[in-house]
């Protein structure tokens, strides 16, 4: 081991209080602070608190929390996390605060705190799991009744409207299809239209779906929000007989978890965030399970943080627009603004012809209901003033 490896190490051991053993890069610094908010070292606390502070409620910290579970996550191998993860329950006092629910009424959850309990999950003590759990189906809970009736709606339309016959039953004409398709045959003098092709929806069979969707979930550290809104826009999905839906979250490994869509709590609680990302992986084994891809749907949320092959990913998703999937990027779907990704890989996955871009939750039921039909994708965000692979 070098000199200077052997201090940087002593630094990192000892704190901000052995500056005087050298400069940090980057990394490194974060890797301190992480440590420090966690161990103090150096009078400071959790980033964002007060000098001096070493525990707090979530109430007022959970972002700030948040943000040092994805550090923790991102710099420190799987077996220190989980050290971390035990430690910061115990001295952050999460503890506390699940085992008394009385303290959860002070608390306003929100879809940050649901992110920080599932990926704590693991650290939390058998006997305080299901007050977590009610935590978090209460925020499930909110974000259904916020959206679900519009996934439902918008996706009803999209897949009944998607596949026409000339030979419709009475209630299910579209009579202004229908309109359009006469106009030809407009009497002047009677002001009517003589339809001689009647146009509506060809009904669905009970026995299959219509479409496939498949959601394809990045569970690294950063996309916690994003996992929580996949999971109940999948369990939502899940519920519609015009669509099969599949969900798989992935890292470095991958985890299948339609089997999880009919309750999206347990699906959260199956999901293990953090870890790194092999996005071209999760691909793979995403095209083995297409059984019919000019009905299929794909839908990539991810940062694009490839920690697998890029262009192996690039040559997959070029393999798959080619044979007529409709793949769709999202570098985010949450409400946190403006998320960060890679723009190189962005660009070049949107150049191949699946847009990449950010989404929140209120726009995503469109956004299917534009997919499903297999319109333009790209030029539907561009009309609600997003930004495409950039």
């Amino acid at each position: 081991m070098s000199e200077a490896e052997r201090l940087r190490r002593w630094r990192l051991l000892l704190g901000p209080a052995a500056n005087e053993l050298g400069e940090l890069d980057a990394d490194d610094r974060r890797r301190d602070a992480a440590l420090t908010a966690l161990y103090g070292g150096g009078g400071q606390g959790m980033p964002g608190e007060s000098e001096g502070k070493r525990s707090g409620g979530l109430s007022s910290s959970a972002p700030v929390l948040h943000r040092w579970l994805g550090d923790v996550r991102t710099y420190f191998p799987a077996s220190v996390v989980q050290v971390m993860q035990r430690d910061a329950v115990e001295r952050l006092g999460l503890t506390k605060l699940l085992l008394e629910p009385e303290l959860l009424s002070t608390v306003e959850p929100d879809v940050r705190l649901v992110g920080t309990l599932v990926s704590l999950s693991r650290a939390i003590p058998a006997r305080t799991r299901e007050t977590a759990r009610l935590v978090v189906r209460k925020v499930v809970e909110e974000i259904e009744q916020r959206l679900a009736e519009r996934l439902i709606a918008a996706v009803a339309g999209a897949v009944d409207r998607s596949r026409r016959t000339r030979r419709p039953r009475l209630s299910d004409v579209d009579w202004n299809a229908t309109i359009r398709a006469n106009l030809r045959n407009y009497q002047p003098v009677q002001r009517t239209v003589v339809v001689d092709q009647l146009i509506g929806a060809q009904r669905r069979s009970r026995s299959s779906a219509l479409k496939d969707v498949l959601l394809l979930v990045d569970q690294s550290g950063s996309m916690a929000e994003s996992v929580v809104y996949s999971a109940v826009f999948g369990a939502t999905l899940a519920s519609l007989r015009a669509v099969h839906t599949r969900l798989v979250v992935f890292d470095t490994e991958i985890a299948d978890l339609t089997e999880e869509l009919e309750d999206p709590v347990d699906l959260l609680f199956a999901t293990q965030l953090g870890g790194g990302t092999d996005i071209n992986r999760a691909m793979a084994y995403a095209q083995q399970h297409i059984r019919r891809p000019a009905d299929t749907v794909l839908v990539l949320i991810s940062d694009l943080y490839e920690g697998g092959v890029a262009g192996e990913l690039q040559r997959r998703v070029r393999d798959l627009v080619a044979s007529g999937v409709t793949v769709v990027v999202l570098l985010a779907l949450s409400d946190s603004g403006k998320p960060a990704y890679d723009h190189e890989l962005a660009a070049q996955l949107s150049a191949l012809g699946a847009p990449a871009f950010a989404c929140t939750p209120d726009l995503f039921p469109d956004l299917l209901a534009t997919a499903l039909r297999k319109e333009d994708v790209a030029a539907w965000a561009e009309s609600e003033g997003i930004q495409v692979g950039a």
